[in-house]
């Protein structure tokens, strides 16, 4: 090992697993102290890279490293990783101070060192009054804060979250958010965290990596990847309608754009001064509709098919088909019984060209 690798703190790795038709190859690194989330559609390989790093899934290739150590020739349990999965797999016959301790026990340290760390850590996720409850008398919030408290007593360079919000009911899951989010800024070694839901990414971490069939696809803050989305997945993720196409003169051309937008070539104006490969994104509740043509004209104004509406919150979603391309306009109720939408009919849709958002493709 080179001195810069033994100085290196945090995680790197390059993980390469290949099951059956399915092949992942995914470089990932996370700095002391910083919580990178994995998003991805189902299959993309988000799980199997946490269980990669775990040690529960053969790699093919490539290499795992945390402070400097390389922890792919070790087995799972000497690893210096702590987990916290999905349904928490706390061992049932254990109290709550018991299956904090377990960890302890299993680095070499005494009963009474392991059960006086795990009671230390009950009571940093405010858990102190609940130490000889059995996992079956506790919430699923409560069992949550235990699970993590478990997987910290470790000392982990590492921690890994899979779905760790998953299994709870909606109330309880803002307030275990918060909590989490809490404790992991109190963290300060590196953490991996999957889930499926872009709320959980957004407010727990501090990097988005997105993933899809097992290679990287867009990574950068929260906030970069809501701002400029470079798949459809990513898209419908931060609720945006999104186009790739060739932007010359304040007009972008959309790839595999169909039919005319009044009347031309597939094309959307903006007021962006890029030129070339770009992609163009804009909001639902950007999208103006129309029962009839309306006056003025609007630059970008076309005609489309009502394919399917949704309740959005309090609002509608308005799934428009193409000719020319599909879209995503968001109104209110009363709009869509105003307008009398309803799937099949025929719309005018109006996009400003203020509203549009370029950025390099």
């Amino acid at each position: 090992m080179s001195e810069a690798d033994r100085g290196a703190r945090g995680l790197e790795a390059r993980l390469v697993v290949r099951r059956g038709a399915f092949d992942l190859d995914l470089a990932l690194t996370a700095a002391p102290g910083e919580v990178v989330a994995l998003l991805g559609p189902n299959g993309a390989g988000k799980s199997t890279a946490l269980r990669a790093l775990a040690g529960l899934v053969a790699m093919a290739g490539g290499h795992i490293r945390v402070d400097g150590d390389d922890l792919r020739p070790l087995p799972p349990d000497r690893r210096r990783i702590g987990m916290v999965f999905q349904d928490y797999l706390l061992f049932p016959h254990l109290s709550a101070l018991e299956n904090v301790a377990f960890g302890p026990r299993c680095q070499g340290a005494g009963r009474r060192a392991a059960r006086r760390r795990a009671a230390e850590w009950l009571e940093r996720v405010g858990l102190a009054e609940f130490a000889s409850a059995r996992p079956r008398a506790l919430s699923g919030g409560q069992a949550q804060r235990v699970a993590l408290a478990r997987a910290l007593a470790v000392d982990p360079g590492l921690l890994l979250l899979d779905e760790p919000l998953a299994a709870l009911d909606v109330h309880t899951r803002m307030d275990v958010r918060a909590a989490l989010r809490r404790h992991l800024a109190g963290f300060g070694g590196a953490a991996v965290l999957v889930t499926h839901d872009p709320l959980d990414a957004m407010v727990l971490a501090d990097r988005i990596v997105v993933i899809e069939g097992g290679r990287l696809v867009q990574e950068g803050t929260p906030a970069e990847v809501a701002r400029r989305p470079r798949t459809g997945y990513v898209a419908r993720l931060v609720g945006l309608n999104l186009y790739r196409g060739r932007a010359e003169a304040g007009t972008v051309t959309i790839e595999d754009g169909t039919g005319t937008v009044e009347d031309g070539a597939a094309t959307l104006d903006t007021v962006d001064s890029l030129e070339g490969e770009v992609f163009l994104a804009f909001a639902p509740s950007a999208v103006a509709l129309y029962r009839t043509r309306p006056d003025g004209s609007p630059r970008n104004l076309w005609r489309a098919r009502v394919a399917a509406i949704e309740r959005h919150g309090d609002r509608a979603r308005v799934r428009l088909a193409g000719p020319p391309f599909d879209a995503v306009a968001e109104v209110t109720p009363a709009a869509v019984a105003e307008l009398q939408l309803s799937e099949g009919s025929m719309i005018w849709a109006a996009v400003k060209a203020t509203e549009t958002h370029v950025y390099p493709a």
